[in-house]
């Protein structure tokens, strides 16, 4: 029998992270990797982004898919010639845990927002849970929701709710790969799902509630994995702040390379005239190899970038890394 709902661990965000320390500081350094942050909760993602690269004062940062302010877990930081890969990292796969608070719907779908509506709670056991959760596996259609990142007519949806407007969403296909039931009580659920990208949570769990027949919003959400890092490979920000006390080399230890993002994908090792050809934006012919995106390495193993393979073997360059 499952047990009840649980705490999802998290960490709690560093005394150093308030306004004061997030004034613009000096960023002089050309820093290229990766950095999959434990994001604490209760802030943004752009302001833990902004906390790690004060730390290492690095010339160029992005991140790769936001997560809200409520949720905690795997932030991929990129940095310098890893910014290069943000957005095969926003395609990847990811796993989140969630707890849902079943009878209570708020306007944001989460605990941030305020409460707008309440059901009673029909009676169900485990077996209604999984048949009710396994119905989602799949391609499915899903309604994103007002309080997101997306756009209308030049506007993020956020900024249209919290003016108390909604607007018409088409619906989007999204994947759901795997769902697991972890805990339940009476008024909680607790699951984890493995999905494409695009994914909202926070639409799931209300679309779950929904085949249960009340409301529900999410009280806690993390996420675990991004494709293809995993959650042991997680550094809290408040390592990254002891890190940094101990200098610049301590803090390069810990980034990733740039194509540590990439490994789903083959790779093709150039001789030396290979390389100086690609490294002028020229094609490559006869190289062989399955079409489509390959990463490619000199003779010494070193990362150029990414081409990308045709039918009949020509590979173009597609995003070069040097």
């Amino acid at each position: 029998m499952l047990m009840m709902a649980q705490s999802i661990p998290s960490l709690p965000v560093p005394a150093s992270l308030t306004q004061s320390n997030l004034k613009p500081k000096r960023f002089d350094r050309a820093v290229d990797g990766i950095l999959l942050l434990d994001k604490p909760q209760g802030i943004s993602s752009n302001a833990a982004l902004q906390t790690v690269r004060i730390l290492l004062r690095a010339l160029k940062a992005g991140h790769a898919g936001s997560l809200d302010p409520l949720a905690t877990g795997m932030l991929p930081l990129c940095f310098g010639q890893a910014t290069k890969v943000c957005n095969y990292l926003l395609d990847s796969r990811k796993t989140y845990r969630v707890i849902a608070k079943l009878g209570i719907k708020t306007d944001s779908a989460d605990a941030d927002g305020a409460v707008i509506e309440q059901q009673s709670i029909p009676l169900f056991d485990e077996t209604k849970l999984h048949q009710v959760l396994n119905s989602f596996l799949g391609v499915q259609q899903q309604v994103p929701p007002m309080y997101s990142a997306l756009k209308h007519q030049g506007k993020r949806l956020y900024e249209l709710a919290r003016a108390g407007e909604t607007i018409e969403r088409a619906p989007r296909e999204i994947v759901i790969e795997h769902v697991q039931l972890l805990s339940h009580s009476s008024d909680s659920i607790e699951f984890q799902v493995r999905c494409s990208k695009g994914t909202y949570i926070r639409s799931l769990v209300e679309d779950v509630a929904a085949r249960l027949g009340t409301v529900a919003h999410v009280t806690q959400l993390r996420r675990t994995q991004v494709d293809p890092f995993v959650e042991q490979q997680m550094i809290a920000l408040q390592s990254m702040e002891q890190l940094a006390q101990q200098g610049f080399e301590a803090v390069n230890a810990v980034l990733l390379p740039p194509d540590s993002a990439l490994q789903s994908m083959p790779e093709l090792l150039l001789d030396q005239a290979q390389t100086e050809h690609l490294m002028h934006g020229r094609s490559l012919v006869g190289v062989g190899g399955p079409a489509g995106l390959t990463r490619v390495y000199d003779v010494n193993r070193r990362f150029l970038g990414l081409v990308k393979i045709d039918s009949l073997g020509k590979a173009l360059p597609e995003r070069l890394f040097c």
